[in-house]
């Protein structure tokens, strides 16, 4: 029987203070899709645990172990899911409600990626310009606010 995704994910910008720039992922099923870090909840997770599940998982990024300050932006989401990925659902999903955090960096780290292709530190305009996913520009686009001068 297909496991399918729970329609309920969380989405994690990743930004380093010293440079203002923020980390964007090449997808692997979808090499034209840059985006911050992403997944879906599992059974019985909060959005906070799903967000630093995450960042480890993709990044290798340990936010408990290096003691780093995630932000939970208290701000969701609802949004239709990408036909391309579609499929990993149950057939009548079609929306997605996705939770928001930053994980601001004092500098930019090299990411061990095991879910996607390779990495870029991009500016500010340059990530909100990348990505294909309203959402993921609209949340990077906030960024500002968080920086630290």
């Amino acid at each position: 029987m297909q496991k399918f995704k729970n329609p309920e994910s969380v989405l994690v910008v990743i930004f380093c203070q010293t440079t203002n720039r923020c980390l964007m992922l090449q997808r692997q099923d979808d090499p034209f899709f840059w985006q911050s870090v992403t997944g879906s909840m599992e059974a019985n997770e909060s959005p906070l645990d799903t967000a630093i599940r995450e960042v480890f998982e993709e990044t290798g990024i340990d936010i408990i172990g290096q003691h780093l300050e995630l932000i939970d932006a208290m701000h969701t989401v609802e949004f239709e899911i990408f036909p391309q990925f579609r499929h990993r659902y149950a057939p009548e999903v079609k929306i997605n409600k996705e939770h928001w955090f930053y994980l601001p960096l004092l500098n930019e780290i090299t990411p061990v990626l095991t879910e996607h292709l390779t990495y870029q530190w991009l500016t500010i305009d340059e990530a909100t310009s990348l990505t294909l996913s309203p959402n993921n520009s609209e949340a990077i686009g906030k960024i500002s606010s968080l920086i630290k001068s």
